[in-house]
């Protein structure tokens, strides 16, 4: 009886030391939905069940300990209130997250990657409609001259428990992108006849068709994604503008006449088309004409951004790549995704750290975009009047010198030439200071 006794418990402690440990905890709440993430020391099989009056998730992990400390978590702009936990079963860990409201959850489990090992996920999603999507309404800013503003959403890849690619000195591709976008957004919002939209704010993940919806929801004339790319190696450099691959644009074709609810999405940010009551054959004709204008306005910004770009650093290839990224296939909003430098180079890691090169960079999207919609604005628009009345576009009669400019690219942004500025302000060479001010001929 005493042997049989030391068997079991020896089987027991076994068992026990078997256990996988669930050793972090993280929230990432995001306007659309609430991520939990638990790092566990291998991967974990999970059942999950809701229960409600009160509103609770219980989560149950086979085989699982807990080591990780719930009770410090921060769950404020979370819809958790609580976090308890106790085993199960004798092997396995039950945990039960007490919630403000009813949500619906959805859980997977993650591989290990650079920074994490392996992990439980769990998001928790608004089920009276997300968030993101209740606080969005259609952008519409009226100017001065009582006309529209271009409105450019910009996406910055990655976020929360996604840090994109990450640099030999440890710089993630999460945060290098998002403090790009909110300087590109900047330099947006600063011209006349711009408006600047984010996708995120903060350091949250939102799923990739969740950032092309934002996109139409604020009525966008064009979507930026900005990210930076990664090799195995260290040698590859410089950055590289997308955009949607045709056979990119064929499978979204596809998946949008596929999908009934599609139907009465609007193709055309300001509602020029509807595919809503149209028979097969016409909507199939209607969605390809509409992809196909997008994909060439893409190629065209994508070209001004990437000759813009070039100037002020190195190309990783000379002309505007295609492929089929999720987050350019909207077929009713130019999009371009621009890769800014090789974060697995050293010497591009260094510079994407640096405020000074995120400038430069921004700077240059920001003069891409703008030589691009100056010459092809959208119809009711700021820069459509100015160009039908032969106006400029607020920089016209002077213009202050910044940091970087020169005096090619003042020319080349108010379509006149550098000898034509040199006599108009009695140049005697083409040398500029930060700050000079100089007089603009009217186009």
């Amino acid at each position: 009886m005493r042997i049989a006794l030391c068997i079991l418990l020896a089987l027991s402690a076994s068992v026990v030391q078997a256990a996988t440990k669930i050793e972090g905890v993280r929230i990432w709440p995001a306007p659309d939905h609430t991520r939990l993430v638990l790092d566990t020391a291998g991967k974990v099989d999970h059942n999950m069940f809701s229960l409600s009056s009160p509103s609770r998730l219980v989560i149950d992990i086979k085989n699982a300990a807990k080591r990780a400390d719930f009770s410090k978590v921060d769950l404020s702009g979370s819809p958790i209130k609580r976090i308890r936990s106790a085993p199960r079963n004798g092997t396995d860990l039950r945990v039960v997250l007490d919630l403000k409201t009813d949500i619906k959850p959805r859980s997977f489990v993650l591989e290990p990657n650079q920074q994490y090992g392996h992990r439980l996920v769990v998001d928790l999603i608004d089920e009276s409609g997300t968030r993101l999507e209740k606080d969005v309404s259609p952008t519409v800013t009226q100017n001065s001259a009582g006309k529209r503003d271009i409105v450019v959403v910009i996406d910055a890849g990655h976020g929360g428990e996604d840090p994109g690619a990450i640099g030999p000195r440890g710089t993630r591709e999460k945060d290098v992108v998002l403090k790009m976008a909110k300087t590109l957004a900047e330099l947006v919002n600063q011209q006349p006849g711009f408006t600047a939209k984010l996708t995120r704010t903060g350091d949250y993940y939102i799923g990739l068709r969740n950032r092309t919806i934002l996109a139409r929801k604020h009525n966008a004339d064009l979507f930026v994604s900005v990210h930076a790319d990664a090799f195995r190696t260290p040698q590859p450099s410089g950055a590289s503008v997308f955009a949607l691959s045709q056979r990119g644009a064929t499978s979204e074709t596809a998946r949008w006449l596929a999908q009934s609810e599609n139907r009465s999405d609007l193709i055309g940010g300001a509602g020029a088309l509807s595919l809503e009551g149209r028979d097969e054959m016409l909507a199939g004709v209607l969605l390809d004409l509409s992809m196909t204008a997008s994909i060439n306005a893409s190629l065209g910004v994508g070209s001004s951004v990437l000759g813009q770009l070039g100037s002020v650093a190195k190309l990783h290839k000379p002309g505007v790549e295609q492929a089929a990224f999720a987050v350019l296939k909207s077929p009713d909003i130019p999009s371009i995704l621009v890769e800014a430098g090789f974060i697995s180079n050293p010497k591009e890691e260094k510079n994407l750290s640096a405020e000074w090169y995120r400038e430069k960079l921004a700077k240059a999207m920001m003069d891409g975009i703008h030589d691009y919609f100056r010459r092809s604005p959208p119809p009711g628009t700021l820069l459509a009047w100015q160009k039908e009345n032969g106006k400029g576009d607020g920089r016209v009669g002077q213009y202050r010198i910044q940091r970087g400019d020169t005096l090619s690219g003042v020319a080349r942004e108010n379509q006149t030439t550098v000898s034509e500025l040199m006599r108009f302000n009695g140049m005697n060479d083409d040398r500029v200071m930060v700050g000079q001010t100089i007089r603009i001929p009217s186009s």
